[in-house]
């Protein structure tokens, strides 16, 4: 194929593409691409994958079964980072003297 066909060939796939970001699913391929893997790429990256054959544009379904995962994932994230905060709050008597206070049972001497 020479490079003139090529390029045509990219602009038009990827002017077929409707959004700027698509989500693809990847084919298997001879030099050991793994099937069924999804990635979120531009119209420019995926025109070149979908022209190559490594991969596929995902449905409609799968597009959103997609986001909504990362979605789910993101915000796990968020709550395992919020959890991981820790709050200290220092309270200085207002004399100026620092007293540990002990628990029940216990004793000072």
């Amino acid at each position: 194929m020479n490079l003139k066909t090529f390029y045509q060939k990219l602009k038009n796939t990827e002017e077929s593409i409707p959004e700027p970001f698509v989500v693809l699913i990847s084919n298997a391929t001879a030099d050991g691409g793994k099937p069924g893997v999804y990635t979120e790429v531009s119209r420019r990256v995926a025109a070149r994958l979908i022209l190559d054959g490594s991969a596929r544009l995902a449905t409609e379904e799968e597009t959103l079964a997609y986001r909504k995962q990362i979605e789910e994932a993101r915000h796990a994230a968020q709550q395992v980072a919020a959890a991981s905060k820790i709050q200290v709050m220092l309270v200085s008597d207002p004399s100026g003297n620092l007293q540990a206070k002990q628990g029940p049972g216990s004793s000072q001497n």
